[in-house]
């Protein structure tokens, strides 16, 4: 897990080629103005959700892990709060891992949690399992799938 400012994202380069594509579409000029969805920028290999929604409290959000893409979470807009812990130390699996949509959740509670303000993102890999959008209000968010290997 990695949680940084936008304007420090080439530090992150080497780590995964795609990062760079990736972190090209959230400079986008219009980013906070695209409406809610899915926007593909290299097929299945890198693509965009736009998320814009009410918060969730700390009991409401799960931990969700992911075996096939690193999420690049990236705030628009709000305050949010996210949850974090090892997926090596989950022991309690709330729904088994869906190859289809790439998606476990756990209901263990978090080992620490993550506060991202507009303009910052996080890292979240393969081993990083994470409870996103907790917030007292709306967050607007937009978080790039990236293919592993």
């Amino acid at each position: 897990m990695i949680l940084d400012n936008l304007s420090n994202a080439e530090t992150y380069f080497a780590l995964n080629p795609a990062f760079k594509t990736a972190f090209a579409f959230l400079r986008r000029a219009d980013l906070g103005s695209l409406k809610t969805g899915k926007y593909e920028i290299e097929g299945d290999n890198i693509f965009a959700l736009v998320q814009t929604g009410p918060g969730k409290s700390k009991q409401e959000a799960l931990l969700e892990a992911h075996r096939d893409y690193i999420d690049v979470q990236f705030l628009i807009g709000g305050i949010e709060q996210t949850g974090w812990k090892s997926r090596e130390n989950c022991a309690a699996v709330q729904t088994p891992y869906d190859n289809e949509r790439d998606i476990e959740f756990f209901s263990d509670p978090p080992q620490t949690y993550l506060a991202l303000r507009p303009n910052m993102f996080a890292l979240f890999f393969p081993g990083d399992a994470h409870a996103p959008m907790i917030s007292d209000g709306a967050v607007h968010k937009c978080v790039v799938k990236v293919r592993v290997g």
